[in-house]
């Protein structure tokens, strides 16, 4: 061990860094796998339904559910093997310094020669985006055509899928390329309290993106719709005026186009709320339970010819039920708690940038041994630098937003509907083939939601009462 130590303390201190980025990736990998391993051995040996769950899944939804969430696991494993070799594999070979030069050979033979950095970085972004999104295709391919479509899931064409893929390319460029120029412009220019600046320019482009990503990003790929005059959105309004919650529109997405899993949420700021439920969520208005009207054509057809397994949805009670929840989550200031954390991690973040960005040692570790460019520098500290800091806040913050969960069920409660939300969970398990039977260990890591039992146990001693 002793001598082990001296050869660790005589390496340069760039080899160091190096080696305890990569050691530090396999350790996460492995526990993550060793985690995963014993949730794949509770899907495989519990092949009956527990004495608690009786009461709530039939066996024939609760071999549905194992067999989806086993196959799911088994996927995650390999993409998760690959992702990490990929990785690995670009880090040895130094893959990061090679594509650096060729974004300065492409930048240069444009007419944009080494002191234009911003260029050469935003081409270096782009050719790094595309790699991932042409390495990660064939993944997404399976999971969507084969595990999605063989449990009932997919209700997209490929067609479908190759366009979809294609804007969401074009769309995240035509955000990321601008926004990571403007960053890089700030810290150039912003003296030595840059960190400052940044940190509030990234403030405003969160701002701004959660302002109208339901309005013009979202819509360019589903199709919102208001919610029809009806019982429905008048229950909803009263629920909203009712607890103060400004709410000004009422959507419903065509989700069922792309999938059969469910959702609700709501967005906007100040006095401009929006509610928004996928038409999966809806048992009136979703497309999984009509039938096909004759005459259609296109997409609509397409994707309304492969729906196979007809989901439940939720009656009307049970909407209102799951959006007192999510209403919850605005009232008890859930989101307001969540946004603070969130920048005054990214404050941190960019504050310990400030005082790394002048170590060329990390550079080197790296394979830049001439030049430090600022988007490499961010890569490495937000990438690599801080990955032991972001594994403990991301375990905080599952712990938290499962306290926030019950929070938001028990408020729900508050409203009287413990009833209909009982009946609304176990409805979206069965619906998103959820398996009720988890690890300790495995739940406790990655469930930002409580297990549905103990959600259940909690609502029905609020119904006792």
């Amino acid at each position: 061990m002793a001598l082990s130590g001296d050869l660790w303390a005589e390496l340069p201190a760039e080899r160091r860094i190096f080696c305890s980025v990569l050691l530090f990736s396999w350790a996460v990998y492995l526990w993550e796998a060793f985690l995963a391993h014993r949730q794949r051995r509770v899907y495989r040996t519990t092949t009956h339904v527990p004495q608690e769950l009786g009461q709530i899944m039939d066996s024939e939804t609760f071999e549905k559910s194992r067999l989806y969430q086993l196959d799911k696991s088994t996927f995650s494993f390999w993409s998760g093997l690959y992702s990490e070799v990929e990785g690995t594999m670009i880090l040895l070979c130094g893959g990061i310094p090679f594509l650096w030069k060729l974004s300065g050979q492409i930048s240069g033979r444009a007419g944009f020669g080494p002191e234009y950095e911003i260029v050469q970085s935003l081409v270096f972004l782009l050719l790094a985006t595309l790699f991932s999104a042409v390495t990660g295709l064939p993944w997404s391919l399976y999971n969507t055509f084969v595990i999605e479509e063989k449990h009932g899931f997919n209700q997209q064409t490929l067609g479908f899928f190759f366009k979809d893929a294609i804007k969401k390319f074009v769309v995240t460029q035509c955000i990321l390329l601008p926004v990571t120029s403007l960053l890089l412009y700030i810290i150039k220019i912003g003296g030595d309290y840059f960190f400052i600046y940044a940190w509030l320019f990234t403030l405003v482009v969160s701002l701004v993106l959660v302002t109208i990503y339901a309005d013009y990003i979202a819509p360019l790929f589903d199709k919102f719709i208001p919610l029809p005059e009806g019982e429905l959105k008048q229950q909803i309004e009263t629920m909203a005026k009712g607890i103060d919650f400004p709410l000004t529109k009422v959507y419903v997405v065509e989700g069922s186009k792309r999938s059969s899993h469910s959702n609700a949420y709501f967005y906007g700021f100040f006095k401009n709320k929006r509610i928004v439920l996928f038409d999966t969520l809806l048992e009136e208005y979703s497309a999984l339970n009509k039938e096909p009207a004759e005459g259609e054509d296109g997409e609509n057809e397409e994707a309304k010819s492969k729906t196979k397994n007809k989901k439940q949805g939720c009656k009307n009670e049970e909407v209102l039920a799951v959006l007192g929840h999510e209403l919850g989550h605005w009232k008890l200031g859930h989101t307001v708690k969540n946004i603070i954390i969130s920048q005054m991690n990214s404050f941190l973040c960019f504050f310990l940038f400030a005082v790394l960005i002048g170590q060329k040692e990390l550079f080197a570790a790296f394979g830049f041994y001439d030049t430090q460019p600022t988007l490499i520098g961010l890569m490495i500290i937000f990438q690599f630098i801080f990955s032991p800091y972001n594994e403990v806040l991301s375990f905080c913050l599952t712990v938290l937003s499962r306290r926030f969960e019950f929070q938001a069920d028990a408020f729900a409660k508050k409203l009287g509907k413990a009833e209909d939300l009982y009946s609304a969970l176990i409805k979206l398990n069965k619906d998103n083939l959820g398996f009720p039977v988890s690890d300790w260990i495995f739940s406790m890591w990655h469930y930002s939601h409580p297990p549905l039992l103990e959600r259940l146990q909690a609502l029905k001693d609020a119904k006792q009462e």
